[in-house]
């Protein structure tokens, strides 16, 4: 407690409303004020009470916190804690420069010296944002079972009444109480009779989020998930251990009456500049046009058609190539029958019947031919005729009776699931890496499920029943500990391979097109699912989940299966594929020469526009287009809104009677002149227009038929 004092005593004791020269730190009395010019946060300390008492910022004087919140909560050995429990200061302390901004780290202990409580506050220049986590020192001499983890436990101070909670990925609105799920990375509490808010976001992983709101008045809580949910999180920790829980993001925003605009604008900020994300790390990890052979092959391919595909697959430009699922075989197979690519994992031996040769001359091929290449493999799964399954029985991941599990979809007889939470992850990082150095992968894909499923409804069937694996003691730590596992192999292959695109697919993060934060700072990419309806159908069907995910989301990180440009429409799907990642699949042998030429030139197209705006770093909204639907128009902008030199935008006719609409573009210098250009494929007219023009009159676009896509360059003119 000196040491604390002595702290404290050198601050300047006058207060102020928000903090100068560089203060993170200033102490009133009992209160304790973080923060940084743009917002604080004021905690009280008071009769061995803990919380806030309010949270402002500069933009608006508002306060978006009512009286004494909790703080945080949790349930240690079965008994909860929150902010109001009996907790002793212990320190306070600058951490600057810390995960990209300024952190405050707060210790509290309880009256017993049992356990410390570490809060860490971080802040980020210029934006009105507050990154808060919590941390546990076990100071006793026995084990503890932390479980409950609120990281944030506020009551707000918007209004049961006049506010709305947009959850799944601040897309969809919901009034009263509201229970959150796996796809809550991202919320926002909105009061519309001021116009102001709170938005979300909620680090943990997979289907360990909790979110929860008004389940009195205008509170919310975040963080990790309850002992009786659907998927417990619980972690013990040994005399001494510490661990620190995943973070939760908190955005206060002021004087709109649109939530979205904040998304589109201080969250993406954060996004790509503070939160972390894998793909922003290493500009050279990023890909720009892949192929990928799954349709219309399935695994019934061989060494002569892969070589055939990279040949047509060169001339129309594509840059990466990746080989799906059929490539390997498990050493025990059954020779006498042919087996399903599903059966055959675990050893990633070639099937030397495809390629008798191996995938190396294929792979030099492929990168002879100019592309990168890319494999798919199954990161937790192996046959039982797979020799690492036979071999190492204390590796599998067991179900309720003790059993090797299939927890991926329960009814293929010989797959099963091994636990990252043992030596299997050493295991698969030697055979990933191996493959890295022998074929020169660029990009894994990285599939199937390791935690739960994305199709299996019981949730009895998901995470490890074993109470022997050295990472945890019973089923409920099973699935913090497989998730921070996998993401520890995804950062030691970042760490030995800095290059590497590491797509973790949503089966592997847990539930049907799931993506979150926790997966995007280790993982630089999400497969987020398959489309295979045909034109237009399948084409809306993307462009609807690219707005719902985005741009919550990076778009880049979201890759999405299953369009084709061996169709008559193939350049249309590419026109949505620009708005995630473009990548394409089907039977390029079939495109004739005059096609392959045109789709060369729109992947040249695709790597100028990336060089000269980034593009692939941004996605917004498109002003006057909401989200995709039959029977109206649609769209998304890629505007570089850091250097305001332009980007793309992509316009849709999804089935309007109307075939004009006015495009408007928000974000660019209002008095620079920006030239409008339509993508390779279009005869539309060049036009200039300046920034100012753009955001207010906008430019007209006709599009005769009724199911249609363009796509348009907006280049600052120099």
């Amino acid at each position: 407690m000196k040491t604390m004092n002595r702290f404290f005593f050198t601050l300047i004791a006058v207060f102020a409303f928000f903090t100068v020269d560089g203060q993170l730190i200033r102490r009133d009395a009992d209160r304790l004020i973080i923060g940084n010019e743009i917002i604080r946060r004021e905690i009280c300390i008071r009769e061995n009470r803990f919380y806030t008492q309010s949270i402002t910022t500069a933009r608006s004087g508002q306060n978006f916190v009512g009286d004494r919140s909790d703080e945080f909560s949790f349930m240690l050995n079965g008994e909860l804690y929150d902010g109001q429990s009996d907790w002793k200061l212990v320190s306070v302390s600058e951490k600057k420069n810390f995960e990209r901004g300024d952190g405050v780290e707060i210790v509290l202990t309880g009256n017993d010296n049992q356990l410390d409580v570490v809060l860490l506050y971080v802040f980020f220049h210029h934006l009105p944002v507050i990154k808060k986590s919590i941390g546990f020192i076990n100071r006793s001499s026995k084990e503890v079972c932390i479980e409950a983890v609120d990281v944030e436990k506020l009551t707000t101070s918007m209004s049961l009444y006049l506010s709305v909670l947009f959850s799944s990925y601040g897309r969809q609105k919901h009034l009263c109480t509201y229970y959150g799920d796996h796809d809550d990375a991202l919320c926002i509490v909105h009061e519309y009779q001021t116009n102001r808010g709170i938005l979300f976001a909620n680090e943990a992983p997979g289907v360990l989020k909790k979110l929860t709101y008004n389940l009195t008045v205008n509170d919310i809580s975040l963080g990790l998930s309850d002992k009786n949910a659907r998927y417990p999180f619980r972690k013990y920790l040994a005399p001494g251990q510490e661990w620190r829980s995943p973070s939760v993001v908190m955005l206060p925003y002021s004087n709109t009456m649109d939530p979205w605009k904040v998304m589109n604008s201080d969250f993406s900020d954060y996004q790509r500049k503070y939160a972390g994300f894998s793909l922003f790390e290493n500009r050279s990890r990023r890909l720009s046009f892949m192929y990928n052979n799954y349709v219309p092959f399935r695994d019934e391919y061989d060494e002569k058609l892969i070589m055939e595909v990279a040949e047509a697959a060169a001339q129309c430009g594509i840059k990466e190539f990746t080989i799906d699922a059929g490539w390997h075989v498990a050493q025990h197979a059954p020779a006498s029958e042919s087996t399903s690519w599903i059966y055959n994992l675990g050893d990633w031996m070639v099937d030397r019947k495809k390629f008798p040769n191996g995938l190396k001359p294929v792979f030099d091929h492929i990168r002879a031919l100019g592309m990168a290449p890319g494999l798919w493999v199954s990161v937790a799964s192996a046959s039982e005729w797979a020799e690492v399954f036979r071999r190492r029985p204390e590796w599998r991941l067991l179900d309720a009776q003790g059993e090797p599990a299939n927890i991926h979809d329960g009814t293929s007889n010989y797959l099963r699931t091994m636990c990252f939470a043992t030596d299997w992850k050493l295991y698969i990082k030697e055979k990933l890496t191996e493959m890295v150095h022998e074929y020169g992968i660029k990009y894994f894909k990285l599939d199937l499920a390791a935690v739960t499923s994305a199709y299996i409804k019981e949730v009895e069937r998901s995470g490890c029943y074993a109470t022997d694996h050295p990472g945890h003691k019973d089923h409920a730590e099973s699935y913090i500990a497989i998730y921070t596992e996998m993401f520890q192999l995804f950062d030691e292959l970042h760490r030995q391979f800095p290059d590497l695109f590491i797509d973790c697919t949503f089966e592997t993060e847990g539930k049907m097109q799931a993506i979150d934060y926790a997966f995007r700072k280790h993982a630089d990419g999400n497969w987020l699912t398959n489309f295979e309806e045909p034109y237009p159908v399948g084409n809306f069907r993307i462009r609807n989940l690219a707005w719902w995910r985005s741009p919550a989301m990076p778009a880049s990180s979201m890759l999405i299966g299953n369009r084709r440009l061996d169709t008559p429409e193939g350049i249309d799907e590419l026109r949505t594929m620009m708005g995630t990642f473009p990548v394409m699949l089907g039977d390029l042998r079939t495109i004739s020469p005059v096609k392959r030429q045109e789709i060369r030139r729109w992947s040249d197209w695709i790597i100028e526009l990336q060089n000269k705006y980034d593009y692939d770093l941004f996605r917004q909204d498109l002003p006057g287009f909401g989200e995709p639907t039959e029977g109206s128009w649609d769209g998304y902008a890629r505007i570089n809104t850091d250097t305001k030199r332009g980007g793309i935008v992509g316009i849709f006719r999804q089935g309007a009677p109307d075939d004009k609409r006015t495009v408007l573009i928000d974000g660019l210098i209002p008095d620079k002149t920006y030239t409008v250009k339509p993508d390779p494929s279009s005869s539309l007219p060049v036009r200039r227009l300046t920034g100012k023009a753009l955001a207010e009159t906008g430019f007209e676009v006709r599009l005769e038929k009724k199911y249609e896509g363009q796509l348009f360059e907006i280049e600052l003119t120099e």
